[in-house]
């Protein structure tokens, strides 16, 4: 069913414009014996409080980031128990889960940016044609960290070229070529405020002269759908290797063809 009243498409960009930073995220958990999603829900269950969460609002320098990502993914009682409560929400038995552990931050955050520098094909083919069109406004919505060094006073300080090397940033947390696929680039880290806060969703609708009713929005999370929807978004999921099914259903949304292939390559940020 189309949905010719939409003036704008909203894109995540891990997980949807470039590849999932939670791959790799699985792969350390598999390396560590840990069960699936043990550190993803050790990240989500610190809440507003955790060290990732307060990176992508802007408010702890990269280094600082390192070492409190670390303790708060290496704190195995609190781990613990918000992991047994995702078992029990899930429905599923809990396996044994570790009594010590030991997270480098660095190192996993690391390999997340290494994960995540290559685009989704299919996305990026959409995207070209999207703007090829003129019909729709392009938005990046992202909890990110481009101001990644800037201290709790507002200082930024500049972060060694090595440490650049390391993490794979050549052209910044956010290069140009991909801020340039977007008509307006909406950043956790420079706003403040990260999804799913409504009031993110509200930033970006707001200045770029749309309700949240014209806007179709695409994420690899389901909370962060969920607020969108709430505000009155169309919402499209894209799991983890299935873009292309995602792809497909904004074509049908927007009555164009976003998937006839024409050899995209698989470009790098």
């Amino acid at each position: 069913m189309t949905s010719p009243h939409l003036k704008a498409v909203i894109f995540d960009i891990g997980g949807v414009v470039c590849q999932s930073p939670f791959v790799a995220i699985a792969q350390y958990e598999r390396e560590k014996g840990l069960p699936p999603n043990y550190l993803n829900v050790s990240i989500s269950g610190r809440g507003s409080a955790g060290a990732w969460q307060k990176f992508e609002r802007g408010q702890l320098p990269l280094l600082e980031f390192y070492k409190a990502f670390g303790a708060d993914l290496s704190d195995t009682v609190s781990g613990n128990a918000w992991y047994a409560s995702y078992c029990k929400r899930k429905g599923i038995s809990c396996p044994p889960l570790p009594v010590t552990l030991s997270v480098d931050g660095r190192e996993l955050f690391g390999r997340m940016m290494h994960q995540s520098v290559q685009y989704d094909m299919h996305v990026l083919r959409a995207m070209e044609r999207l703007r090829a069109s003129g019909r729709w406004k392009l938005i990046a919505l992202t909890n990110n960290f481009s101001k990644h060094n800037v201290s709790a006073d507002g200082v930024e300080a500049a972060i060694p070229e090595s440490e650049l090397q390391f993490l794979g940033w050549h052209d910044g947390a956010v290069p140009s070529h991909l801020r340039d696929l977007f008509d307006d680039f909406c950043d956790s880290s420079t706003l403040g405020v990260r999804k799913p806060d409504p009031e993110i969703y509200l930033i970006a609708c707001n200045r770029n002269g749309i309700k949240p009713s014209e806007a179709i929005f695409l994420d690899d999370i389901g909370a962060n759908l969920k607020t969108a929807r709430k505000l009155g978004m169309e919402t499209i999921h894209v799991p983890i290797g299935r873009t292309l099914h995602a792809v497909k259903q904004l074509e049908s949304k927007l009555d164009i063809d976003l998937t006839t292939s024409d050899d995209i390559p698989r470009a790098k940020l």
